[in-house]
């Protein structure tokens, strides 16, 4: 269960990344609260998914998650530059994740 609640964490991580740039600084209200409740709601998930996983695990996990999440949707929502560097280093993001994941123990 907690490896449920730790992907569900780094999902909201990606959702509130990608809407800080929607928040405009939060001076817009509507995206500032929905960014506002993913952050609190992703870290809660972490904290309780850190009761049983390695810190060190769980949270490289929800990094990973979200920077390479964030690094997508970047590109494909938001009209980042797409280039074959990029694509590498988010496959070398997740692949340091399903690793954390093999080697946690649990």
């Amino acid at each position: 269960m907690a490896w449920v609640l730790l992907v569900v964490a780094g999902l909201l991580e990606v959702g509130w990344a990608v809407g800080l740039k929607y928040t405009e600084g939060f001076t817009r209200p509507v995206p500032s609260v929905f960014t506002g409740a993913a952050i609190v709601a992703s870290m809660l998930l972490l904290s309780y998914a850190a009761r049983t996983l390695p810190i060190g695990t769980a949270y490289g996990v929800w990094v990973g998650i979200g920077a390479a999440g964030a690094a997508v949707l970047g590109m494909v929502v938001l009209g980042e530059p797409v280039t074959a560097a990029r694509i590498f280093f988010i496959g070398l993001l997740l692949v340091a994740v399903v690793g954390l994941k093999a080697t946690s123990g649990h």
